[in-house]
């Protein structure tokens, strides 16, 4: 789609929405990171449910109490560690987007 057919789409929806064109595309740009949130938090969850873990740091406990096996648990640790600094990343954003008019619980 060429860009003026497309600026010409995203006016029609916006106008057909009841929003301005800068409304829409917030609105947008929330559901997308909402999307990566979910998405995100579902892979962190299934990493915890491996293991049997609440939390990051239940799961580290574990590892260091021998409850799970090291391999792979130290590299799913690793992961899960760095999807929390996603989450947290992404809720920025989110809470940037908002305002503190919307501010919404994480």
């Amino acid at each position: 789609m060429a860009i003026a057919t497309a600026r010409a789409k995203v006016n029609e929806i916006a106008v057909s929405l009841g929003l301005t064109e800068g409304e829409l595309f917030q609105q947008a740009l929330v559901s997308f990171l909402l999307e990566k949130k979910r998405r995100t938090l579902q892979l962190k969850l299934e990493i915890l449910a491996r293991y049997g873990a609440d939390s990051v740091a239940d799961l580290e406990s574990k590892i260091a109490q021998g409850v799970v096996v090291e391999h792979p648990a130290w590299e799913d640790l690793i992961v899960a560690e760095n999807l929390n600094a996603r989450l947290r990343e992404l809720n920025d954003h989110l809470d940037d987007l908002r305002g503190p008019e919307n501010d919404r619980s994480r």
